[in-house]
C-alpha cells in the first residue's frame, strides 16, 4: 500500500459512504476509495503477512495472514468482491460467511477464508 490512511481521513471517508447509501445515493468516488484502502489497511495492521491477497478492484489490495510468502505470478490464496461487500464486511455490517454465500466473495486458496480477522474496528 502507498501512503497510510489517517485514522480521522478514513473514519470520515467510511462516514460519507455510509451517509450516501443510507440516503439511497452514489457514495463519491473519492471517499469510497478512501474508505476501501482504509480498512484494507486496517486489515494489514491486524493480520500482516503475505499468504492471503485481498483485492477489492479498482481501489485496492493488500497481502495478509501469515503463511508461506508469495512473491509472483497469481498467488495461490486470493479474496476478491466490490467496495460495498468489502466495506459491509469489514465493518462487520455483513457476515462473511453470509456475503460468501451469496457469491459477492471471491475466495480460492485453503486459507483465502477472512472470517477469523473481520470484522476490523475502523
Amino acid at each position: 500500500m502507498a501512503r497510510k490512511i489517517d485514522i480521522i481521513d478514513g473514519r470520515s471517508a467510511l462516514d460519507a459512504v455510509r451517509d450516501a447509501d443510507a440516503a439511497g445515493a452514489k457514495p463519491q468516488r473519492t471517499d469510497l476509495a478512501t474508505a476501501v484502502r482504509y480498512l484494507l489497511q486496517l486489515l494489514d495492521e491486524k493480520a500482516p503477512g503475505n499468504s492471503v491477497e485481498v483485492r477489492v478492484p479498482p481501489f485496492g489490495a493488500v497481502q495478509v495472514i501469515q503463511g508461506p510468502r508469495h512473491t509472483r505470478g497469481t498467488p495461490p490464496n486470493v479474496v476478491e468482491m466490490d467496495a460495498a461487500t468489502w466495506i459491509a464486511v469489514a465493518t462487520g455490517a455483513e457476515a462473511w460467511t453470509d456475503a460468501a454465500a451469496a457469491g459477492r466473495i471471491h475466495a480460492s486458496g485453503t486459507r483465502a477464508d477472512l472470517s477469523d480477522v473481520l470484522p476490523v474496528r475502523p
